[in-house]
């Protein structure tokens, strides 16, 4: 890595904005790196109240906020409408946009195009695409000359689940893993900023991580990462069924949303809501003169 000079991160990173330097020198002290997907602005006004270091709008938002069976359907414009929401709920976290599918396959143009969509009209700080295949290299790189940050994302990339054989674990063979690390350093040579290491063996990220001099990012990937990343609905159990392996549930929030609807249910049609302690008064003379003049 080329010698500069430190930025010393503060002791509390989730109270002063984070930058692109300041990420860099978490990963030099060893300071684990947070990471948390947020599609609206309460979720972002959640992952600013915890502090965390990285904020991603996720496409992952096709299947928990817009009931897409993938990710793939999501379209530009949706995530334009999210990330300008997690915008407005956000102070302290770097904001990431991910580049939905369609969005920069086609050429080096339509990438840059999109990502300074991303930066202009949603406010996000950088974006993230997906793949280290000769395409998504060039894409990057394009996107990084023309100013805007890049991260990229090797390992199981939902966007092209289908061509990787499903939604399984990456890189379990030497040849496999040997082409993420392939991918890997071809990103980080383009210019991106930190890589997402996605459901790839715990082995092979320890392999890989003293080759990365980026942050790299797991979900799935082991302890090995520079940091971790979970989505929302995963994490609080916004969701059915249990989720990935990797996911770790710290709240069980579907069946408090469940529970507390079906008891609002239940008290409109037992007529015990709305009670009198959810109503306004009128005083008396005024409800008569009311009266007098509708009779």
């Amino acid at each position: 890595m080329s010698s500069h000079t430190h930025v010393q991160a503060p002791s509390d990173p989730g109270r002063l904005p984070m930058t692109l330097p300041l990420l860099a020198e978490k990963k030099r002290l060893g300071e684990p790196i947070v990471m948390v997907t947020a599609y609206d602005y309460p979720s972002a006004r959640s992952a600013e109240a915890a502090g965390v270091d990285l904020v991603l709008v996720g496409d992952s938002a096709a299947t928990t906020v817009l009931g897409y069976s993938s990710t793939t359907p999501v379209e530009l414009g949706d995530m334009l409408v999210l990330a300008r929401a997690a915008r407005r709920g956000l102070q302290t976290p770097l904001l990431i946009g991910d580049m939905p599918f369609g969005s920069y396959e086609v050429s080096d143009e339509q990438a840059i195009t999109n990502a300074m969509r991303m930066v202009k009209e949603a406010g996000c700080e950088a974006v993230k695409l997906e793949g280290g295949g000769v395409g998504s290299v060039s894409r990057a790189r394009a996107i990084v000359a023309a100013g805007i940050p890049v991260m990229g994302h090797v390992g199981l990339t939902p966007q092209t689940a289908t061509a990787l054989g499903g939604w399984k674990a990456q890189g379990r063979t030497a040849t496999a893993a040997a082409q993420i690390a392939a991918e890997a350093l071809a990103l980080q040579e383009a210019g991106c900023f930190a890589l997402v290491f996605e459901a790839i063996p715990s082995a092979v990220t320890e392999e890989l991580m003293p080759t990365i001099e980026i942050p790299v990012i797991g979900i799935g990937a082991g302890p090995a990462t520079d940091g971790q990343v979970l989505v929302f609905h995963d994490l609080l159990g916004i969701r059915d069924g249990l989720g990935a392996r990797f996911v770790k549930r710290y709240a069980n929030l579907q069946e408090e949303m469940n529970a507390g609807v079906a008891a609002y249910t239940e008290d409109v049609r037992t007529r015990r809501y709305p009670g009198p302690e959810h109503t306004y008064s009128i005083d008396p003379s005024e409800l008569a003169e009311l009266h007098a003049r509708l009779n």
